[in-house]
């Protein structure tokens, strides 16, 4: 009797496995219609644990609410089978429940085979929606049970850099090194190096790059290293590395910035210019880009060309600082005075409230002989500029013009308390006491 109920039972079973590889059959040949229905029959005869195949199939092809319908009805049945939980608070995961995910795989009790799984995806969750000190307790909790597990390693390091704890971090990726070069298709060498280079640990983190390049060149991971050398003043290498990404990716506008500043640093403005021509040319909306152009434009002697540019930029963007400041700056230069007038004034009117504009103005006024105006807006930058020297100096030598020698005095003291090494200020306070 018994050997005839083992007998239909594997018949069942094998008259079942057919059928489901016949329904898998139909649906990667492309008659999904026809796997489906014979996959819906299937269900209705067949077992729990065919039923559980079902589900984890339906799962993989994307009918969410099929698997979960399944899976729940499994659940109640066997609560005690962790299996069946871990899979069910994976269905809510992909179902954005994560609440649901959280209050099943609470029940998996500490003694289950699978509790320390629960616990790296609770960990996960509670990441996921922000809790991030829950999670670090779930993950070092699976930590000490299991401690040379690289997952929980792994997890740990992944969330102490995501935290911005980053020697916590370095500790554990370190770890996982020496037995692990990839997990999860991370490199570690490379995750080692990001965390390294946030750090400013430019020297490890190079070397690391490299050897985690040997194994997986992206863009992401070679940005990475060519920001790192950048940052570390390797600039030759930096350019190498640049260039290598801009072969890999010539529309990844970002490089083209920092290519022209290796360049800049290295004394190559041509390359630079031409590479920010390039970058521009790729992002023709970036203002930093025009700026930059600018500023390597004047270097080069192109004044003119660097004027027009920086008027592109702000046609583009007329209330970028960095833009208004470095045409304040070269109108200054240029002595355009009027024209340096009309730019500050504008972008003051606009709502742009950097000081240096106000020291711009003053010293354009005062050249175009509007003493009383230029008064008023030294009085107004003195605020933010009584500790610079230079200011102090100009501002002084402004007043004494006007005649306002008490309040030159008052500057030229606070000016050499600043800085006793300025003898010529010194002098000029000693003769201001004899005329006083």
């Amino acid at each position: 009797m018994i050997n005839e109920q083992k007998r239909i039972f594997f018949e069942l079973k094998e008259t079942f496995m057919q059928k489901f590889e016949q329904a898998v059959s139909y649906i990667e040949n492309g008659e999904a219609e026809k796997g489906l229905q014979l996959l819906k029959e299937q269900l209705r005869v067949a077992n729990d644990e065919e039923k559980y195949d079902i589900a984890r199939y339906y799962h993989t092809l994307g009918f969410m609410d099929e698997a979960l319908a399944i899976t729940e009805d499994l659940r109640l049945l066997y609560p005690e089978e962790s299996e069946f939980t871990v899979f069910l608070a994976e269905l809510y995961i992909d179902l954005d429940k994560e609440d649901e995910a959280i209050e099943v795989l609470h029940d998996i009790p500490e003694n289950d085979d699978l509790y320390v799984q629960s616990l790296l995806l609770v960990a996960d969750l509670f990441q996921m929606q922000g809790f991030d000190d829950v999670a670090e307790q779930k993950l070092l909790k699976a930590k000490e049970m299991m401690p040379d597990e690289p997952v929980i390693t792994f997890g740990l390091a992944e969330l102490y850099s995501s935290k911005g704890e980053e020697q916590k971090a370095i500790t554990y990726y370190e770890s996982l090194l020496a037995e692990h070069k990839v997990m999860g298709g991370v490199v570690i060498a490379l995750r080692l190096a990001e965390t390294l280079s946030a750090i400013g640990n430019w020297e490890e983190a190079i070397s690391y790059y490299e050897a985690g390049l040997e194994e997986q060149k992206d863009i992401h991971s070679l940005f990475g290293y060519a920001f790192t050398l950048y940052q570390g003043e390797e600039y030759q290498r930096a350019i190498g590395a640049w260039q290598e990404l801009k072969e890999l990716d010539p529309e990844y506008a970002s490089l083209y910035m920092y290519l022209a500043k290796s360049y800049e640093k290295e004394g190559m403005l041509q390359e630079s210019y031409e590479t920010l021509q390039e970058g521009i040319k790729v992002d023709e909306l970036s203002v930093p880009f025009y700026v930059e152009l600018a500023n390597i434009a004047a270097k080069l002697g192109k004044i003119a060309e660097a004027e027009e540019v920086l008027q592109k930029a702000l046609e583009l963007d007329p209330g970028h600082l960095g833009a208004i400041l470095k045409y304040a700056y070269i109108l200054k230069e240029q002595e355009k005075y009027e024209e340096l007038i009309a730019v500050v004034e504008r972008a003051i009117d606009s709502g742009e409230p950097d000081t240096q504009l106000l020291w711009d103005l003053a010293f354009a006024k005062k050249q175009l002989e509007m003493y009383s105006d230029a008064l008023k807006h030294y009085e107004s930058a003195y605020t933010s500029f009584k500790n610079h020297p230079d200011f102090l100096e100009e501002y002084g030598y402004f007043l004494l013009e006007e005649g306002m020698r008490k309040e030159a005095k008052e500057v030229f003291t606070q000016l050499i308390q600043l800085d006793p090494t300025q003898i010529h200020i010194e002098e000029l306070l000693y003769n201001l006491e004899d005329f006083s």
